[in-house]
């Protein structure tokens, strides 16, 4: 208790002290002012990113059923880090200077396209703001289950409570103390699985114990297979003499890699990470940042698959949900650690949430205030204004998260999965046909996010449950459909006028 409590007051420290120079102006709230340096860039990029998905969500899976699912995800992931900040952040960060010094992703689009009616804006705004509710209400399941594992109490007033110091840091301090902190919560979460590992690892008997209890479960270790709880009706698995049963390993064949490799193309349409290649002070400076984020996001994912391993061994009928397996970190760390540490390494937990449910609500509050308030509805609203219906709209965005959260048993690894689906396939495609085909002009773009998005739904509610071939993550079809849109609307209409060609031109030419 301590130890976190100091912890959430080091946060909000961080968002007194940037205050001041965050309600200097707009884009100072939502942007930074452009001045992130390589380090705060890329360190608060990827904790911004992985959330408490990292630390539970992720760990959770593999303790549940074995290593395929959480491996190809992890991979899908480490390679669309790689490739997104390879080849989309420099001409992002050199276009939305370019385009109207635009300071949010829907100002981006909309004027990449040189809109008068700001439909695009619109629409990107709006889904912005459903995915991100959606989101910031993942994450607030995970305060909820962290508090009330931790101190025994109800889960609802905890995730509440989560919920409202979240709420409080993020109006205080926008995107600059969001970054800063964010960079200081990257540290703290690295640190928190490398000690859980490790210890975990030793406690366990060694590296080639928790590899030989892997091995011993049908499907658990393999990258083809995958472990198959017996769960009863309720989804609880069956423990006999304190033994885990599980049936016949389950094939894991080439569809499902493709499907959970397909996490990686999440990046190229995930607002967190291209605000921070929107908000470098320089281009230049995004090489160091990318090596950074690589290095990171390998070691973080890598250590939480192998802690739900690590976990299996040591607690092997513990945890006997899909839900309630997200909580093996904190079962290892407060089993393993002496309560002063074991609050630490907690820490990483509430670092990973607080890193990423602030971004959400704060670039969802930035869609609604910038894009739609001050875009469509009163065009002649300061930044005064502009700031406090942000902060209005952050009180209301935490509102809808909080009911979505209610549920204590909602699988964090789920939640996140449809949110990172709808931004992958919404903004992915027409990012990169932005960024990278000069005939794309207006009307692909709308096509694309709206076709994106609406297969995403499709996908998840209708088309998975037929089973067979049609049972894959629904980010890869999407993403498949939204770019066929874009292309083809784009061929039948009429292409971009000179000017925006002009335009596309001196960012290829990096003028």
């Amino acid at each position: 208790m301590i130890t976190m409590i100091a912890y959430m007051l080091a946060v909000i420290v961080i968002g007194v002290a940037f205050a001041r120079r965050a309600n200097r102006s707009s884009e100072a709230y939502f942007l930074g002012g452009r001045s992130l340096g390589p380090w705060v860039t890329a360190m608060s990029a990827e904790a911004s990113d992985m959330s408490g998905w990292l630390l539970m969500g992720l760990p959770g899976v593999a303790y549940w059923s074995g290593i395929s699912d959480a491996s190809w995800t992890a991979i899908g992931l480490a390679v669309g880090t790689y490739i997104n900040w390879l080849i989309t952040s420099k001409r992002l960060r050199r276009y939305s200077e370019k385009a109207g010094n635009a300071i949010t992703l829907p100002e981006f689009f909309s004027n990449r396209f040189h809109e008068k009616s700001k439909v695009i804006m619109t629409l990107a705004a709006l889904f912005i703001l459903i995915f991100f509710t959606v989101y910031a209400a993942s994450c607030l399941v995970t305060c909820g289950k962290l508090f009330s594992t931790l101190f025994g109490l109800d889960y609802v007033p905890m995730m509440i409570v989560g919920a409202v110091f979240v709420l409080i840091y993020t109006i205080i301090g926008g995107f600059l103390a969001e970054s800063a902190s964010d960079f200081m919560q990257s540290i703290v979460m690295i640190t928190a699985l490398i000690i859980i590992v490790v210890t975990g690892t030793v406690a366990a008997g060694g590296l080639d114990a928790v590899v030989e209890n892997a091995r011993s479960i049908p499907g658990f270790f393999d990258f083809f297979g995958i472990a198959t709880p017996v769960t009863d009706a309720a989804g609880v698995q069956q423990v006999v003499d304190g033994v885990p049963q599980f049936g016949e390993a389950g094939i894991y064949g080439a569809l499902n890699i493709v499907s959970m490799l397909a996490w990686g193309l999440g990046y190229f349409g995930m607002p967190q990470v291209l605000l921070r290649f929107m908000a470098i002070r320089s281009e230049h400076e995004l090489t160091t940042s990318r090596r950074i984020a690589t290095v990171w996001v390998l070691i973080s994912l890598t250590v939480a698959v192998f802690i739900g391993l690590v976990g299996r061994t040591l607690y092997p009928a513990a945890l006997t949900t899909a839900s309630d397996a997200e909580n093996v970190f904190i079962l290892l760390s407060t089993s393993l650690l002496p309560p002063l540490l074991a609050g630490l390494v907690m820490a990483g937990i509430l670092a990973a949430t607080i890193s990423s449910s602030d971004s959400y609500l704060l670039i969802a509050a930035s869609a609604f205030a910038k894009n739609i308030y001050q875009g469509l509805m009163r065009r002649e609203a300061n930044d005064k204004q502009v700031l406090t219906i942000s902060r209005v709209a952050l009180v209301a965005i935490t509102l809808v998260a909080i009911v979505i959260a209610m549920d204590e048993n909602s699988v964090i690894f789920s939640i996140v999965s449809f949110a990172w689906a709808g931004f992958g396939a919404t903004f992915g495609p027409l990012m990169l046909f932005s960024l990278f085909w000069k005939r794309t002009n207006r009307a692909g773009a709308i096509a694309g996010m709206i076709g994106g998005a609406c297969m995403v739904f499709l996908w998840n509610l209708v088309i998975s449950n037929l089973g067979g071939i049609w049972d894959i993550y629904e980010l890869l079809p999407a993403f498949l459909f939204s770019s066929l849109c874009i292309v083809v609307v784009s061929l039948l209409t009429a292409p971009p006028s000179k000017e925006i060609e002009a335009e596309f031109e001196a960012v290829q030419a990096g003028k």
